[in-house]
């Protein structure tokens, strides 16, 4: 099978555990208000690469990975392109390779619902709790991802929550009660909330599009605690 892949980082030290070979994908639904990577989008861009590929790339760096690093699959929406990312996640956990799997859970799909059985770790990415705010914030419906965080509370495989957060969007003590109670009963093992920033403002002028995160500023130190 082939996967739309953006691009690569080889040495990843943050997007999972130990040192990784990340595979960010091409491909997203959502359109978020502070999306630094919107030449990701598109479905149809990116290269397309054989699962033997990334499993080639992951053999040649497995030297650097330790005992605790693997590959993430990041994106874009790694869900987008699930029957091919469970594919090479089995390829690369035959190889004794730890995958994590870095998504919003935005679809619910039979085989994205597969894929996050299989993988070995969900960075989850909680984009806002409250459903109206969500639709504001993404530009979709707030239900797919609900029935995934349900279904990750089911079967209780291991998560690392990952919310950007900026002022006027996630930092009041009213929002910070609703994201507890967002991810509460999920099997969390780690919180990282990471501070919203302007870096990728340049790639909307590149691409002709507009940036919608303009209300947006970066978090106070007492914001970005939980």
């Amino acid at each position: 099978m082939m996967l739309r892949v953006h691009s690569y980082e080889s040495f990843g030290a943050v997007d999972g555990p130990g040192i990784r070979l990340v595979v960010f994908l091409q491909g997203c639904p959502l359109r978020c208000l502070f999306c630094h990577n919107p030449d990701a989008w598109d479905p149809c861009g990116g290269t397309e690469t054989p699962v033997e590929e990334i499993v080639r790339r992951a053999r040649r760096m497995r030297p650097y990975f330790g005992e605790d690093g693997g590959v993430t699959f990041s994106g874009g929406e790694p869900l987008l392109q699930a029957a091919a990312v469970l594919e090479a996640t089995r390829a690369l956990q035959a190889e004794g390779i730890h995958v994590a799997l870095d998504t919003s859970g935005a679809l619910d799909t039979p085989e994205a619902l597969e894929l996050l059985d299989t993988v070995d770790l969900v960075l989850l990415d909680v984009k806002h709790p409250d459903a109206q705010r969500f639709r504001e914030v993404t530009g979709v419906d707030q239900g797919a991802t609900r029935h995934v965080f349900d279904h990750l509370r089911a079967t209780q495989k291991p998560v690392w929550i990952r919310q950007v957060v900026a002022h006027g969007l996630n930092a009041t003590a009213e929002e910070k009660e609703a994201t507890r109670a967002f991810i509460a009963g999920l099997n969390v093992e780690r919180i990282d909330r990471l501070p919203y920033h302007e870096l990728g403002i340049h790639k909307y002028e590149a691409l002709g599009l507009t940036y919608r995160g303009t209300e947006l500023s970066p978090p106070t130190k007492e914001e970005l605690a939980l």
